[in-house]
């Protein structure tokens, strides 16, 4: 353990020494910020028209009823609330990019500043290595998934209509911002890691992360469409899926990480 904190100390250094990887993921998260508010607030008051007008969201406004804390709330704020939650799947895309952009640079970016040869030669283990490198791109991709929810949190709270941002605090919100994406960025920056390890080109790395966004993505689509509510038990076998994948990931990261094969073909 004291090995692993070495070198995650290490790797912390170097991201605070190299800021500008987080771009991609802040421009993903403003991106991701704005948008729920650009259709749940600023096209109704520019159309003059309300969202409890349409009759596709008074059909999504009967499904989400069956949630208790929404039957306080007027017509027009459940629906905002609705749009709100289902929004949240699209800010997980904001520690995911974080993620890929650190962990892609994880073990490329330690062949090209020649830092890695000495660091192989140590006596730390594989498994110490991987996971000082998968904790340094995942610690700060958390806490920026944490200011993101709190920064949506407080515009809620500001531009929506009175207790809308109430549902940011159900169980299903949280454990869709803190189960279900540190979970999807855990995979992401695993799949990066791996593929860095046996490429020189950081890219590479970067389109095998990103594999995860894209059911993501579906997921985020289906929800709106009404063809997926994602419930408590959903969530529970999403989450489960994505743990044993992780696992699986982990095992597969230390088998490809050969010490001898890189230290060869990398010097």
């Amino acid at each position: 353990m004291t090995r692993i904190l070495a070198l995650l100390r290490k790797e912390l250094v170097d991201i605070r020494g190299n800021r500008s990887l987080f771009m991609p993921a802040l421009i993903s998260g403003a991106f991701s910020l704005l948008l729920p508010f650009f259709v749940a607030v600023l096209v109704p008051a520019l159309s003059g028209e309300r969202l409890s007008d349409s009759i596709d969201f008074r059909v999504a406004l009967e499904l989400y009823r069956a949630q208790p804390i929404t039957t306080a709330l007027e017509p027009e704020a459940a629906i905002q609330a609705w749009l709100f939650q289902q929004f949240l799947v699209l800010l997980a895309f904001t520690p995911i990019t974080a993620a890929m952009s650190v962990a892609a640079y994880a073990v490329i970016g330690e062949k090209q500043a020649r830092t890695l040869e000495p660091l192989l030669a140590t006596p730390i283990s594989t498994v110490e290595l991987i996971a000082a490198k998968v904790l340094g791109a995942f610690l700060p991709s958390l806490v920026l998934a944490v200011g993101c929810y709190l920064v949506y949190l407080a515009l809620i709270v500001m531009l929506a209509l009175p207790g809308v941002w109430t549902v940011l605090l159900l169980p299903r919100s949280l454990a869709t911002m803190f189960v279900l994406a540190p979970l999807a960025t855990l995979a992401a920056l695993q799949l990066a890691v791996c593929v860095s390890s046996r490429v020189n080109d950081a890219r590479s790395a970067q389109q095998i992360g990103a594999l995860i966004i894209l059911p993501l993505s579906g997921l985020m689509v289906a929800q709106l469409m009404g063809g997926v509510q994602l419930t408590a038990g959903v969530l529970a076998w999403i989450a489960l899926g994505l743990g044993l994948f992780n696992v699986g990931l982990m095992r597969l990261a230390v088998v490809l990480f050969d010490r001898e094969s890189i230290l060869t073909r990398w010097t």
